[in-house]
């Protein structure tokens, strides 16, 4: 008999725990599943599917709206900032109701059912926006084909379809003399119009641009409903301090970024060079195995993630309404208001975002200083810290599914052994270096710490704060280095692995950090803070996106010159403050440290569990 010194578990309940070698109450442990109990295999593929869907569309989604639905690059990237945003913070609301009504099995259910309508929803896209030129008094449609960088435009005119170029240098329109390749420099021009003495007007469906903005709305409620809840389901699978626990974590981390790199070199290339439908609705049908797997093992989970009071649950609520019906009819709140804050992203004043993350510090020091002292005070004050220095890793960090996919997509050589690689692939690169490099992290970390040299977590956030940073400054070298041409695809392969190295540092230890360091009876409320500051982060993101737009017409950038110059200028300016902030994060990490003394022993570093997982 083994027996478990007194201490506190996740809700701040003290207990001593007897396990005998083989589990609770000497029932042999279940080691179907590489070691680990048969239910850990269910969460792993619902996971996966679920991560296959969430990545598979986000690789699209910048280029669907800047192409087919013809948004500008601003709008655009706003949206996607506020999408990304939403996500995290209705995992919020997904997790209150689960804990305390739905319980996970049926939360994780409804989520999954959502994101099914979400991204098939996404597959109906319409025959797309349309953009015309308009110089004179006369307009002229602007056809085009193609996804990604095949695609091309035209016109029809004067009887015959004619190609439509953009003259580098001056970003003038040129219409040539026929629909065939312009590739030659010497390509005979029919008519030509200045930058400048043309103005553009797009005309969008407005039934199917209403579709992609619900669709989107009901993702963001799925994610909210399902993600934090399938982790808790993971920890409960297992016996308190189990010492399978981390390793188990571990092989679900895995598991997401199998979803993430499958799904970028599957939904990727389908939906650009068969079609965006065909790219969105794969990751539907992903969507679609996580909820049957998930549905088919519930069986396995071993009643662990049902209701805490199923009684409750029957209880009225609202006349017929009952509190189940209610905490759905909740979901329903979340899509319209979702649907709301995306469709109108671009009028909401970046002062109201900002004033509410200062409003919500204000909030935490205020109870800080008031409700604590002593040594719970500055523990306190520790998970604080983290909360906000997450925000510029991430706020840099989510550039991938942005200004970074439309840089790639238009300013990179990606020709690749021969063929031309489709942007949403290169999507693949942060997983699978996680999957490659998150092994050797591990050993590094015990073998440090044998040797007691292993950095504190203060020390690793700021790495991983200056690594963001100096991601962006590999980049700005290797667009001087291509001159007037385009960029070399390895600066990509470069800014993905040293964004992934910092990943490492600040990410499988940031939220287990805040959990631990935040008193008990406040540790929800602070990993609610974590949460919301992951969501202004990812809205810091779209506006720092949205400083890089560039002209376009049809979704093609009319001045390559310009807009090379503004990706130059915006990524060296937020890769010398996110080194600068990194440097200062180093100075202070003696602070932080020492605040920190006094809380419990954090996870080891080696079990890799990220907050991607919460």
């Amino acid at each position: 008999m083994i027996k478990v010194p007194v201490r506190k578990n996740f809700r701040g309940v003290e207990r001593v725990t007897d396990i005998t070698a083989t589990g609770e109450a000497g029932k042999p442990r279940d080691t179907s599943f590489f070691g680990h109990p048969k239910g850990l295999a269910i969460l792993f593929f619902t996971e996966m599917w679920e991560r296959f869907s969430y990545y598979g569309m986000r690789g699209l989604l910048v280029l669907y709206l800047t192409q087919h639905f013809l948004f500008s690059d601003e709008k655009s990237s706003i949206m996607y900032g506020a999408y990304t945003a939403l996500v995290y913070v209705m995992t919020i609301i997904g997790g209150t109701l689960a804990d305390r009504y739905l319980g996970q099995r049926k939360a994780v259910t409804f989520g999954a059912i959502l994101l099914c309508l979400g991204h098939f929803g996404m597959a109906f896209e319409g025959s797309g926006s349309k953009e015309y030129v308009v110089s004179n008094g006369t307009e002229i449609e602007i056809l085009h084909e193609g996804r990604g960088d095949n695609r091309q435009l035209f016109v029809d005119l004067d009887g015959e379809t004619r190609r439509v170029v953009f003259e580098q240098g001056s970003g003038d329109l040129q219409i040539l003399e026929s629909a065939d390749d312009a590739d030659e420099p010497t390509a005979p021009v029919y008519q030509e119009f200045a930058k400048g003495e043309y103005t553009t007007r797009v005309e969008q469906q407005e039934l199917y641009t209403n579709i992609l903005f619900l669709s989107l709305a009901f993702i963001i409620a799925g994610v909210g409903y399902l993600k934090a809840n399938i982790s808790t389901i993971v920890g409960a699978i297992y016996e308190f301090d189990d010492p399978r626990r981390d390793s188990g974590f571990s092989l679900f981390y895995m598991g997401i970024n199998l979803g993430s790199l499958l799904s970028s070199l599957t939904c990727g290339i389908i939906g650009i060079v068969w079609g965006w439908k065909y790219g969105f609705g794969l990751a539907g049908i992903g969507m679609f195995a996580g909820l049957a797997v998930f549905l088919w093992g519930q069986k396995f989970l071993e009643g662990k993630a049902e209701p805490p009071n199923p009684e409750t649950l029957k209880k009225s609520f609202l006349g017929p309404i009952n509190v189940e019906m209610a905490c759905y009819l909740a979901g329903a709140l979340v899509i319209a208001v979702a649907m709301l804050f995306v469709m109108n992203a671009e009028v909401i004043p970046d002062w109201f975002v900002g004033s509410l993350g200062i409003a919500i510090f204000i909030g935490l020091v205020g109870y800080a200083f008031v409700k604590l002292q002593g040594t719970e005070r500055n523990r306190m004050f520790a998970a604080i810290y983290f909360v906000l220095a997450q925000i510029p890793f991430w706020a840099l960090f989510e550039q991938a599914g942005s200004s970074l996919t439309l840089f790639t997509d238009r300013l990179v050589d990606k020709e690749m052994f021969g063929m031309n690689v489709p942007t949403p692939v290169f999507q693949f690169l942060n997983a699978g270096y996680i999957v490659i490099f998150a092994p050797i992290f591990a050993w590094m970390w015990i073998a440090l710490s044998k040797r007691k040299m292993e950095p504190s977590t203060p020390v690793k956030f700021a790495i991983g704060v200056f690594l963001a940073g100096l991601g962006f400054l590999s980049l700005v070298g290797g667009i001087g280095m291509s001159g007037a041409g385009m960029t070399a695809v390895g600066f990509i392969f470069l800014i993905y692995w040293v964004h992934t190295m910092g990943e490492l540092m600040v990410s499988p230890v940031g939220l287990s950090a805040v959990t631990k360091l935040a008193p008990a009876r406040v540790v929800g409320m602070t990993m609610g803070a974590w949460f919301l500051y992951s969501g202004l982060s990812n809205y810091l993101a779209g506006v720092i996106a949205r400083t890089t737009g560039a002209e376009t017409i049809g979704g093609q950038i009319t001045d390559v010159a310009a807009a090379k110059a503004t990706y130059v200028s915006v990524y060296s300016n937020v890769g010398y403050v996110a080194m600068g902030i990194g440097v200062l994060m180093l100075i202070i990490s003696p602070i932080i440290k020492h605040w920190m003394k006094g809380s419990d022993e954090l996870p080891p570093e080696s079990s890799m569990v990220s907050d991607e997982m919460f």
